[in-house]
């Protein structure tokens, strides 16, 4: 695999890395998606009225805080804000410049909301998640009226028996789910050649920014969703790049934890060694209130355990503008270079980095960079195959498909509606791949864990006693190419996934007009010192700028 480290799943020469379904499979495309966007016909709302219906959201870059306080003061409850956001939906999502980032709604939004509001009345707050509206990434079980998909129309009928872990503390803490957003079909998995941000069931989502640009992947529709506030904030999850790179995409924020903070029971896989679920929101707050929410120990995914001691329910502890000060930051320059105005605005961010009291180490290699790009492939291959054949396993005989060769045969049986622009060369790999005792397999885990922990970031930052390193999370979006696939330049995500260690992606400024973040990361655990620095910069840059939805880019020849 060459993924030059972008988080996008490629191999070869291509750069790494309306309504809910009421109809039967063959007319699945007609009634889950808008139909004329999944064939890439869908034309976009004027510039203006597409501005003036972004600025004219009274709920526009509002925050959860803000939202406690409007429902605390009564000037709107928890049934009026879904409201609100479900008709941003409508108008921005569905019709407008349909940006296509929700592949369902919630039809119990209004009810769960009308119960918290209850709840409120009697003083029986749950935290500041109560009555909060998010939007949950397809892939993500959710044990109701909704369907979990991975948006794929193999999947359409299936019904997990239990909500996820993730499910299951979002509705304990009050939140309300919207609804499921679009994603790239199987988080990304299913071919080398694929388009972020498309898949069989949901068709294609657009970047807001720029409406024929792409939202990366693979939480595409999370990434697009909260940039363009049609929700509070959500839910994305990620084996290499899928939260941070739509983050960095979108012009927002994206923490994709340590692995084991955040429960996976529930959420359909590709890799155990490398999956987890993260936040995705317009400010550092908002992240570390909903990553709270989310963590705990589950004796369904084994890998919480290590969380233990190491998890908390307040992150908002460590948010400190002051965060920096003290601080020793390196930076990772073999991640530079594949955009000259990107570098320009990642050394624009060293020196506010530097301006509010950090030290900087410059360069601070890892000298692994590159060493695990095949072995990642090889890895992923082998568990694809026996973590979602046991997912679906876990789905019982009601299941549409029940093994990964049954995702593959039908994919073949419904061509046109499943492959219409790329196929399924990398679930074809997988296929072929034997159980993990194979030596293959055991021995390129073996290798990914030492080049990229040992020998890779705990490395450089024992040599150089860092605090976190940072780094340009991608490239600037890419137009959006059904024929060819993804135009991934580079990147930064490769060597925490596959470490399993925790990323933060920040807006840090815009590449003509099109956002661009940098990417904090570092040793398993360390979110607490992550947020405090990614908080500090975004208080000293305020690099966020909303979307204006523009049909394309402008640019002088």
């Amino acid at each position: 695999m060459n993924s030059d480290n972008s988080g996008q799943l490629r191999v070869a020469a291509i750069p790494s890395r309306r309504r809910f379904l009421q109809t039967s499979v063959l007319g699945a495309a007609g009634a889950a998606v808008y139909p004329a966007l999944a064939a890439g016909r869908v034309l976009p709302a004027e510039p203006a009225q597409a501005a003036r219906a972004s600025t004219s959201f009274e709920l526009t870059e509002v925050t959860i805080r803000e939202l406690q306080e409007k429902m605390r003061s009564g000037e709107v409850t928890a049934h009026a804000l879904a409201e609100k956001y479900l008709a941003r939906i409508e108008a921005m999502d569905k019709r407008g410049p349909a940006i296509n980032s929700v592949i369902e709604l919630n039809p119990d939004a209004l009810s769960i909301a009308d119960g918290l509001d209850k709840e409120r009345k009697q003083n029986k707050l749950r935290g500041p998640m109560h009555g909060i509206p998010v939007l949950i990434k397809d892939n993500i079980d959710t044990a109701d009226r909704m369907a979990t998909t991975a948006g794929s129309l193999a999947m359409i009928g299936s019904k997990p028996l239990k909500d996820s872990f993730v499910v299951q503390r979002l509705r304990a803490a009050g939140a309300v789910i919207l609804g499921k957003a679009n994603l790239s079909e199987w988080a990304n998995i299913r071919s080398s050649h694929s388009t972020s941000g498309w898949s069989g069931r949901g068709g294609l989502t657009r970047n807001p920014y720029v409406l024929d640009r792409n939202a990366c992947g693979s939480s595409s529709g999370s990434g697009a969703a909260v940039s363009a506030n049609l929700c509070a904030i959500a839910i994305g999850t990620e084996t290499d790049g899928s939260i941070v790179c739509p983050s960095s995409a979108n012009g927002i924020v994206g923490i994709k934890p340590t692995v084991g903070l955040v429960s996976r029971a529930g959420i359909i896989p590709i890799s155990h060694t490398q999956d987890g679920a993260g936040p995705m929101a317009r400010t550092v707050t908002d992240a570390a209130i909903l990553l709270g929410a989310l963590t705990g120990v589950d004796p369904e995914d084994t890998a919480t355990a290590g969380s233990q001691g190491k998890s908390f329910i307040d992150y908002t502890r460590y948010l400190d503008p002051k965060g920096l000060q003290g601080a020793k930051i390196g930076v990772v320059r073999k991640y530079f270079g594949f955009n000259d105005a990107v570098d320009a605005l990642m050394n624009t961010a060293i020196d506010a980095i530097r301006r509010a009291g950090a030290t900087i180490v410059d360069p601070a290699e890892i000298e692994t960079i590159g060493k695990f790009d095949d072995t990642e492939l090889t890895v992923f291959m082998y568990e694809l195959k026996a973590d979602l054949n046991a997912y679906l396993a876990r789905l019982g005989p009601s299941a549409p498909v029940h093994t990964l060769k049954d995702i593959i045969e039908f994919n073949d049986k419904n061509r046109d509606k499943e492959m219409p622009y790329f196929g399924q060369d990398l679930f074809l790999k997988a296929e072929a791949k034997g159980p993990l005792t194979e030596k293959e397999y055991l021995e390129a885990l073996a290798k990914n864990q030492q080049l990229s922990r040992k020998e890779g970031i705990d490395a450089v930052m024992d040599k150089f006693q860092l605090d976190a390193l940072i780094a340009p999370t991608g490239n600037p979006a890419w137009d959006t190419d059904l024929v060819n696939g993804d135009h991934v330049t580079g990147g930064s995500s490769t060597a925490a996934a596959v470490a399993g260690y925790p990323n933060i992606n920040v807006p840090a400024g815009e590449v003509f007009g099109l956002p661009v973040g940098i990417s904090f990361f570092g040793r398993a655990w360390s979110e607490p010192a992550l947020i405090k620095f990614a908080y500090a910069f975004e208080q000293a840059t305020k690099f966020r700028k909303p979307p204006q939805f523009l049909p394309k880019l402008e640019l002088k020849a």
